[in-house]
């Protein structure tokens, strides 16, 4: 009986660490308020780590262009500076805002600066790279420009890999997928 007991604790546990999803985070965004992703409920959503001096930077330009064509559809893009990689992001919120609005004119929400891996990564990407709880889509970030595309209901849905630019063919498509199971 101890056994069965047991056995249905675990799982059930088991259950509700799978149901977790990106909405029960909470970023800072980068002018320093909280930043719940609980805010995006309904919505889909691209999360991006970026930087502003990698090779991969010019993709502000694409991010913001795909942004601005299917925000009113219901996506939205946001953007976390990380200096994980090649020590690529190493200004301040303040300075990263002012680049990324002249140099890029971004206007979808940018986060403050975080770790995208190693032992300070903050726990929405320990999540979202967690390979027992995302087997098909977990796995360290690489490289800047890691694209994590989330469904409504908050749940990762799919993953690019930073040379996958936003306005590829297979980022649109699984937006636009994405878009058609947001209710109006």
């Amino acid at each position: 009986m101890m056994r069965l007991l047991l056995c249905m604790l675990f799982c059930a546990a088991t259950l509700v660490a799978a149901e977790k999803t990106v909405h029960e985070y909470t970023l800072n965004s980068i002018d320093g308020q909280a930043a719940p992703l609980a805010a995006y409920k309904g919505k889909v959503v691209l999360l991006v780590n970026v930087a502003s001096k990698c090779g991969y930077t010019p993709q502000y330009t694409a991010l913001e262009s795909v942004y601005e064509k299917y925000k009113d559809r219901g996506l939205v893009i946001v953007g976390v500076p990380a200096n994980n990689f090649g020590a690529q992001e190493p200004g301040s919120n303040q300075e990263i805002k002012s680049f990324c609005s002249s140099r890029y004119h971004v206007t979808f929400p940018m986060m403050a600066k975080v770790s995208v891996k190693g032992d300070d990564i903050t726990p929405l990407y320990q999540f979202l790279t967690d390979k027992s709880a995302h087997p098909q889509t977990g796995g360290e970030i690489q490289w800047n420009f890691t694209k994590f595309l989330i469904g409504p209901d908050g749940r990762v849905i799919t993953r690019f890999e930073p040379e996958i630019t936003p306005d590829s063919p297979p980022v649109t498509s699984a937006i636009e997928k994405a878009l058609a199971s947001v209710k109006s």
